[in-house]
C-alpha cells in the first residue's frame, strides 16, 4: 500500500491528514486527491497515531485539526517539530478566536484555515503553502491587524511590540495569500530581509497573549 502511494505521489505534493472525524477525513481526501498536483499519502485520527505515522514519512504538508481526542493540537505540533522541521503545517480548525490563532503562529505553523473554507480555496491554499507561502484566514488575520491598531492607539504595548510599516504591509499581503517570492518583489526586499521581518511579526503576534515564541517560530524562515 505504501509503495503504491509512493508511486502515485511522484511529482505531487504529498499530504498527511490528522483529523478525528472519519467523514471529515474522507471529504478532505476526496477534495485534495481530485487535484492532479496533490496526493494524500497518510491519515491519522489521533495525536498518537499521527506521531507514529510521521516518524515513518516526511510529507510536504500536514493538515491538522486542533481538537484531537487524546492530545492537544498545539502539543502535537510541538512534538512533531522535535523531529520534523521540514513539513509545512496547516491548521484546519473551527476556532477563530484570537488566542488559538496567535498561539499557532507562536509555535511555527505555516497556515491557519477555518473549517468553513470553500473546498477549491482550500486546494489553492494547500498549494500556496507547499510553495512557501504563509496563509491565514482573512478573518483571523484582519483581527490580528485590528488588535495591533487598538493596542497601539491605547499605548498598551511598548514600541518593541508594535508593527512597523513594512511589517504591516507584509502582514496585509499575507492576508491576501501572496507568496513570499511575490511579497519580496512587491516590497523590493531580498529573501533574508523578508525572513527577518516574518520572524519579527510572529514574535510580536505571540506577545499579545503572553505566549513565548518557540525556537522554531523565532527561526520561522526554516519552516517556510
Amino acid at each position: 500500500m505504501i509503495d503504491n502511494l509512493k508511486r502515485e505521489s511522484e511529482g505531487k505534493h504529498r499530504l498527511v491528514i490528522v483529523e478525528d472525524y472519519k467523514l471529515v477525513r474522507i471529504g478532505l481526501r476526496m477534495v485534495l486527491n481530485a487535484d492532479p498536483d496533490l496526493q494524500v499519502v497518510g491519515e491519522g485520527d489521533s495525536g498518537e497515531q499521527a506521531l507514529a505515522l510521521l516518524k515513518t514519512m516526511t510529507p510536504d504538508l500536514i493538515l491538522l485539526d486542533l481538537g484531537l481526542p487524546d492530545m492537544d493540537g498545539f502539543q502535537l505540533i510541538q512534538e512533531i517539530r522535535r523531529f520534523n522541521r521540514t513539513s509545512k503545517i496547516l491548521i484546519l480548525s473551527s476556532q477563530e478566536a484570537e488566542e488559538p490563532v496567535l498561539k499557532a503562529l507562536a509555535i511555527g505553523v505555516n497556515a491557519y484555515c477555518l473549517k468553513d473554507i470553500l473546498s477549491q480555496r482550500l486546494v489553492e491554499v494547500v498549494k500556496m503553502v507547499c510553495g512557501g507561502a504563509i496563509w491565514l484566514d482573512p478573518r483571523v488575520a484582519s483581527r490580528a491587524l485590528q488588535r495591533f491598531s487598538q493596542e497601539a492607539n491605547q499605548h498598551a504595548l511598548g514600541s518593541a511590540a508594535t508593527l512597523s510599516e513594512p511589517e504591516r504591509e507584509i502582514l496585509r499581503l499575507i492576508v491576501e495569500g501572496v507568496s513570499h517570492v511575490h511579497i519580496a518583489q512587491a516590497l523590493d526586499l531580498n529573501p533574508s530581509n523578508l525572513k527577518r521581518y516574518l520572524g519579527s511579526i510572529l514574535q510580536k503576534l505571540s506577545a499579545f497573549e503572553g505566549i513565548h515564541a518557540t525556537p522554531c517560530a523565532r527561526n520561522y524562515a526554516t519552516l517556510c
